[in-house]
């Protein structure tokens, strides 16, 4: 049956057929839209589950802006591409970039408006390629410095085989890493200037554009130029890697820190540190004495030893995003200790003012107050000495008040609503030299529901790990009561990412996220790293269970729907109607059931909305809505919860009966088909060959 032979037959049966028969031609006509929209069962699975999407290869598009489509259509049409979602206006600069003054000065103009011969990459990128401009945004081209060294995250960043020649159309593309899935950001090339000037980044080759360019795509995503002022170095190390990341409070630095760096330097990572004091984002902050600037962030571009009078001394090379200005203590460029190093040493010396210089580890750990290392290699990070590769998992979930915002564990009961996450650890074979060493990381980013970065307020976020012995669906707050709790993060931090190592054995635990005041709202990821087997799931369920199937025949109510029934015991869409509206209306301020929804009506759902609406207000407040969905027979997890939620309340916030009746028809019909889609998936999973 096709969807026009479904339409035609559903309005034929409202006349004609009987309100039970309705239903279960209705469970049809859902079964046919549903079906229509799944041509493959893997598209049950949540977004970020699904095969490929959100990968390097295959990223998520930001704003659902396709390049290549943009791109062909252009070049179709002879068009040079204007992006109208970052439009070249004044409102995609921001309100503090710039002053007032200057910024009614600013023109978008194409590379091509400003030089003859514009290149995309000039003679490979290099963290020597660019100069900060008229933005407080160190922390961003620190990492930009950083990035220059992994030529391969790099690539995958800047998208290098862009040009302004072959199939040119005024458009690019960037990739970055955002909240648990790649995504890929569209722009144009029309960049802000004064007199021909770019007002930002700008590459010391006049006419190279990817610093400028990658500059514009990060705006795009932090919402305008103004909300990249003012920033941490480990928010855009995480971007460009989209791994695991490790702050280290240097004034605080165990004997171990060299060793960190060091093996760091010698693997995929980018490394930033900071300076303490002086005004954050502001790119004239005060120079000190020795040549540092305050409250800045710079690049950690390399490490090693040198032999200085038969001594060993530990040197960290830094790397200013300003593109000069430079350390002037021990060991900088001109000073005399490197007159007596080794010959084969010397080679380190450089005396060029280009924001690069060397320190000993001392003097580091003595001047800047933190390190961030983000690396694709957790080994780096746990210290392990083997090759073993690490298992990831990324599972995105929801903070939403009144179902899920449950808050810390001052309050059990609130703390039980939050979401839960499952983990079986299972035994593994291990490298000798790693018996000590972590072998699971767990990182909790949070993501705000702002478009603009400045307008997002991190909330205190962190996570408790619980030891399980039976698995349920969700577990409820007596288990917490007595729970053994056997790791969490240290302390719970507003901060974008809070992560932590531990060393657990073979079992089952509990993951708990969650933010530490309850009700507040927010989006977040939880990323799993794990050395042994594993398997992970959101342990609140698998979107709809059905529990039971409600009494018909027998139940009390059956009767009414007797009295309005034909001499054929048959009741129509409009005699339906009639029977709602006379028995369940009246003195309701509602429009009552329309027809529509009569078509919809699955019979004696109203028993249980009046029992569970407590407060005999008329409506399901969000946290009896999970009591009544089960009393009709439905299990839902917590993303499946906060979805109807959102779905189906009204402008008050809570579920009036229409609505209600309306979602359980929804949860019949999905629960019907779910074994069937479950039985597809699998065998579907079993059609792709091992690895």
């Amino acid at each position: 049956m096709n969807e026009k032979e479904a339409e035609f037959d559903f309005k034929k049966l409202l006349v004609k057929r009987p309100a039970a028969v309705c239903f279960w031609k209705l469970r049809r006509l859902f079964q046919l839209q549903n079906e229509t929209n799944r041509s493959d069962p893997r598209c049950l699975l949540p977004r970020n589950l699904r095969e490929g999407r959100g990968s390097p290869s295959d990223p998520e598009r930001f704003l659902d802006q396709d390049f290549q489509r943009l791109k062909q259509s252009c070049l179709k049409q002879r068009l040079r591409f204007t992006d109208n979602l970052f439009p070249p206006e004044m409102k995609s600069i921001g309100f503090g970039a710039l002053n007032p003054d200057l910024l009614w000065r600013v023109e978008w103009r194409r590379p091509h408006e400003l030089v003859q011969n514009p290149v995309y990459i000039d003679q490979g990128a290099s963290r020597f390629d660019f100069s900060q401009g008229s933005l407080g945004n160190c922390w961003f081209l620190a990492s930009v410095g950083a990035l220059t060294f992994q030529k391969d995250i790099m690539a995958l960043v800047i998208q290098d085989q862009q040009t302004f020649s072959v199939d040119y159309a005024g458009i690019f593309h960037f990739r970055f890493w955002r909240f648990g899935s790649w995504v890929d950001v569209v722009i144009d090339d029309k960049l802000p200037t004064i007199n021909g000037q770019l007002v930002f980044v700008h590459s010391k080759t006049q006419n190279e554009f990817w610093p400028a360019l990658l500059e514009k795509a990060y705006a795009k995503v932090c919402g305008s130029y103004a909300d990249m002022d003012a920033g941490h170095i480990a928010d855009a190390l995480k971007d460009f890697t989209g791994g695991p990341h490790m702050s280290i409070d240097l004034r605080e630095a165990s004997e171990k820190l060299w060793d960190v760096i060091r093996r760091a330097g010698q693997s995929e990572s980018l490394m930033g540190c900071g300076t303490p004091g002086g005004r954050p984002g502001m790119i004239n902050n005060k120079v000190s004495a020795n040549g540092l600037v305050e409250m800045h962030a710079y690049t950690v571009t390399g490490v090693t030893e040198v032999v200085f009078r038969g001594h060993s001394v530990k040197l960290v090379r830094i790397f200013n995003p300003w593109g000069h200005g430079e350390w002037n203590q021990d060991w900088s460029d001109r000073s005399p200790l490197w007159h007596f190093v080794r010959p084969e040493d010397q080679k380190n010396k450089v005396e060029l003012d280009d924001g690069e210089f060397w320190m000993s580890m001392e003097d580091f750990c003595r001047n800047f107050s933190d390190l961030d290392i983000c690396c694709t290699d957790v080994n780096v990070l746990a210290g392990s000495d083997s090759s073993f590769s690490w298992k990831t998992d990324v599972h995105k979930g929801q903070w939403i008040i009144g179902i899920t915002a449950g808050g810390c564990s001052n309050d059990i009961e609130s703390f039980s609503k939050n979401p839960q996450f499952l983990v079986t650890l299972k035994e593994t074979v291990e490298d000798s030299r790693d018996a000590r060493s972590p072998n699971l990381l767990v990182s909790l980013i949070q993501k705000s529901d702002k478009r603009n970065r400045h307008l997002a307020t991190n909330l205190f976020i962190g996570f408790n790990i619980f030891q399980v012995k039976d698995i349920k669906e969700k577990f409820p707050a007596s288990f917490f009561r007595n729970a053994q709790l056997v790791g969490k993060n240290k302390s719970f931090i507003n901060s974008r990412e809070v992560m932590e190592f531990f060393r657990l054995k073979a079992g089952n635990y509990l993951i708990v996220p969650s933010t530490f005041k309850p009700n507040e709202a927010s989006s977040f990821a939880l990323t799993v790293y794990t050395k042994m087997e594993t398997i992970i799931q959101d342990s609140s369920g698998y979107g709809v269970t059905r529990t039971k199937m409600i009494p018909r025949d027998t139940d009390e109510t059956f009767k009414l729907f007797a009295q309005y029934a034909d001499k054929f015991g048959e009741v129509d869409a409009e005699r339906l109607q009639r029977l709602l509206n006379e028995n369940l209306s009246p003195g309701r301020k509602t429009a009552g059931f329309s027809l529509d929804l009569c078509r919809s009506l699955v019979a004696l759902m109203d028993d249980i909305f009046y029992s569970m609406d407590a407060s005999h207000t008329g409506h399901l407040s969000v946290s009896e809505l999970r009591n009544a969905l089960k009393a009709a027979g439905f299990v839902l997890s917590d993303s499946m919860l906060n979805l109807m939620t959102l779905r189906y309340r009204d402008s008050s916030g809570g579920i009036s009966l229409e609505s209600f009746v309306m979602l359980v028809v929804r949860m019949d019909c999905m629960a019907m088909d779910a074994s069937r889609y479950v039985f597809m998936i699998k065998m579907k999973m079993r059609e792709i060959p091992a690895l």
